[in-house]
């Protein structure tokens, strides 16, 4: 089941994270580094919000909402469709971005700075295609 959502051009990153999350070798990585539960909070050119998480911690799985069966997410990461778009081409810098405040976080900052980790994943899937 695809994770797009057509108001959301960006969200095509969480099906290319969840393939790389697929192989058990890549997802074991990942989970390893990562120590944690990220969701997203992308809002659109219309000012709509909608969200999606990265289980880091324990099962390896990527879906919407803030987390996985009613677990919390660790870190809430909210930007703009627009900017998680240029996150994932490799167009812009997590760390910039939340300097200039077009990236907000909830949680543990430390552990935001994982998620790189993964989107890495996404932007080598996304070269493949």
């Amino acid at each position: 089941m695809s994770l797009k959502v057509d108001s959301f051009p960006s969200s095509t990153a969480f099906d290319l994270i969840k393939d790389s999350l697929s192989d058990e070798k890549e997802r074991n990585s990942a989970i390893k580094k990562g120590g944690a539960i990220f969701a997203f909070s992308l809002t659109n050119s219309k000012n709509e919000t909608d969200t999606w998480y990265i289980d880091l911690k324990s099962s390896g799985t990527v879906g919407k909402g803030l987390g996985p069966d009613g677990k919390k997410a660790d870190i809430v990461l909210s930007l703009s469709d627009d900017d998680f778009a240029k996150l994932i081409e490799g167009k812009a810098n997590a760390q910039k971005l939340f300097m200039s405040g077009k990236l907000k976080v909830k949680g543990d900052i430390m552990k935001a700075s994982k998620a790189e980790t993964v989107l890495k994943a996404a932007q080598t899937k996304k070269a493949k295609l």
